[in-house]
């Protein structure tokens, strides 16, 4: 694994320093559900609960987006870049970002000008899995609300920046942290509730979501994604994650995995919520027959109790590290109420939002090797000759047979969310085309140690491009066009009304392609690698595009023979602002 060693000396002081700011309106529950629908805010993670980061703002279009100009941009500064996974939240006049090392900044969204910064105060021996990346806050009342690291909870007063309440998640030195956007959402018992998960699933930690009172941080309800572990419910016991032992074996549910590390969506009309569940523990399966559950899964929860209404496991017996927390993103198709999630494992899954029913599932990349493909009840038809071998049964009982499998354990997808197009019926999906060779090894679980047993190192499969962003109909499976990359894509997708997509690259570029056709029609060099997701909101009648820019993550760290092509990219920490020119230079 690699090291973390530079890790152990973060300590960062708080801080928060206030200037003049807009007037700010409370954030109401209203506001959050409406998020999609008003495009003059942005106050949820993925643009609206259901994450279609999708908008009906079309003042840039198709025809105009080649005269886009910078409007303003502010540096994160200082020695800490490394990651800027950050998607941005817009409320009267300001935007509230989130940064590296849990960091926060509000902004004033006319001037680019810095209203306040908090800088969480890290302790050392922090074990963050995949770089000290954070990917955004939530938004109510007065309050800004993000996680830490050192897998705390905060709140800062959204017009000052200080600390109203802090909550700890969990043990830090037992390898959790906390790297998502929070989720709020509506509770008839307890009011808006604040919905996490937990990050860790390398460390053996047991994933869970949890939902807290947004007024103070108290817990409502929790809620254990491995089976044989209680979920509790106003501060009791309340019922167990499935049926302890019943596809785990011995004690290993104890330390199963099942991290939820991206949060996650809700969904309104069904009034559930969508969290996916990471790897099992350790990545060697075969220490861990049987499905595994709830690992790589799609869970529906109910925001009032916790209970599990439905699961689908994506890869049971997971033995390539294909993590199912990918994003649940609600639609509506040919009148069901669908829902689709572009998995690690390289298939997009639709499935019936309200049951969990399996429709389909297509590959949206090439050359898979774990599965020969998706069966009609929705299970992988493994090919047992591509799953590394079990170490106990080499001569020296220390390394299992080597395989490459395509994906890598980063995945066809991996964190960056895409986006679904209104307008077009199209998903917008940010994948990469690479395998590994892969083999497993002899581990034990230790607290706070990495709990793996496997080796790996990711290689390209194709000289052209590693990157691909794919538009791809969800009814027919067909992709409709692609976008190759030479580096890795490893940033969030927007799609707009005006027949837009957006999304950025690792050389830099924030790049805009025609929505029905993939034509590249805009592009702009941000001076680092462009990691974060782009959002946009209208402003004094004008439409504003921002993204957060900053090389890092996982891919430089775990990236095998990957991670050197891209070793010389820049790292960086800058918010764009961009938008039309009020008037065009003539000749």
């Amino acid at each position: 694994m690699k090291s973390l060693k530079w890790l152990a000396t973060v300590s960062v002081a708080a801080m928060a320093v206030t200037l003049s700011a807009p007037a700010m309106a409370d954030v109401t529950i209203d506001d959050i559900l409406n998020d999609a629908k008003t495009p003059g805010d942005v106050v949820t993670n993925g643009m609206g609960t259901q994450g279609q980061r999708y908008s009906d703002i079309k003042t840039i279009n198709t025809e105009n987006v080649g005269s886009l100009v910078p409007a303003w941009a502010m540096s994160v500064g200082g020695e800490k870049m490394r990651g800027q996974e950050s998607q941005a939240l817009v409320k009267d006049g300001v935007m509230y970002v989130t940064g590296s090392y849990s960091r926060m900044w509000a902004i004033d969204t006319k001037t680019g000008k810095r209203l306040w910064e908090y800088a969480h105060r890290l302790p050392e021996g922090i074990v963050p899995c995949c770089d000290v990346v954070n990917r955004g806050a939530a938004l109510f009342g007065d309050q800004v609300i993000f996680g830490t690291l050192d897998a705390k909870i905060v709140s800062l007063n959204a017009k000052t920046g200080k600390v109203t309440w802090s909550k700890t998640i969990d043990d830090f030195k037992a390898g959790y942290s906390y790297t998502a956007a929070p989720l709020i959402v509506p509770s008839k018992a307890f009011g808006p509730i604040i919905v996490t998960g937990v990050s860790g699933g390398e460390f053996g930690v047991v994933g869970r979501v949890e939902a807290r009172k947004v007024s103070d941080g108290e817990i409502v309800w929790s809620r254990p994604t491995i089976e044989g572990h209680m979920g509790t419910l106003g501060g009791k016991e309340s019922t167990m994650t499935g049926k302890k032992n019943e596809t785990w074996q011995g004690d290993l549910w104890q330390t199963g995995g099942g991290a939820t590390w991206l949060g996650g969506t809700y969904d309104a009309e069904t009034n559930l919520l969508f969290f996916g569940t990471g790897n099992p523990a350790p990545w060697n399966s075969h220490m861990r027959p049987g499905d595994n559950k709830w690992t790589c899964a799609r869970l529906a929860i109910d925001p009032e109790t916790g209970e599990i209404k439905w699961g689908f496991q994506t890869t049971p017996n997971d033995g390539w590290d294909f993590d199912g927390v990918n994003e649940v993103v609600s639609f509506d198709m040919g009148g069901v109420k669908a829902a689709a999630t572009a998995d690690r494992n390289g298939f997009l899954y639709v499935l019936d939002r309200t049951n969990g029913k399996f429709i389909s599932a297509t590959p949206f990349v090439k050359n898979i090797t774990w599965a020969k493909g998706i069966g009609k009840d929705g299970r992988p038809e493994f090919d047992p000759a591509n799953r590394p071998g079990d170490p106990t049964k080499s001569a020296d009982g220390k390394k299992g047979t080597s395989v490459f499998a395509v994906p890598s354990f980063l995945g066809g997808k991996n964190w960056m969310p895409m986006a679904y197009s209104q307008q077009t019926k199209l998903f917008y999906i940010p994948s990469n085309e690479w395998g590994m060779d892969i083999w497993n090894e002899p581990i034990a679980y230790k607290k706070g140690g990495a709990y793996l047993g496997a080796g790996f190192t990711i290689k390209p499969i194709f000289d052209t491009h590693i990157g691909s962003l794919k538009a791809m109909d969800p009814a027919t499976g067909k992709t409709a066009w692609e976008y190759k990359n030479k580096a890795p894509l490893w940033g969030g997708v927007l799609t707009t009304a005006g027949g837009l997509v957006f999304f950025g690259t690792p050389e830099g570029e924030l790049k805009a392609l025609d929505a029905a056709t993939g034509k590249e029609l805009w592009a702009f060099n941000t001076g680092s690698g462009v990691v974060g997701s782009p959002i946009t909101w209208e402003q004094d009648g004008e439409q504003m595009i921002s993204v957060m820019s900053g090389w890092g993550g996982a891919v430089p760290l775990w990236g095998g023979e990957v991670a050197k092509s891209v070793a010389g990219l820049p790292q960086g920490g800058m918010v764009w602002t961009f938008k039309m020119p009020k008037k065009l230079a003539s000749k």
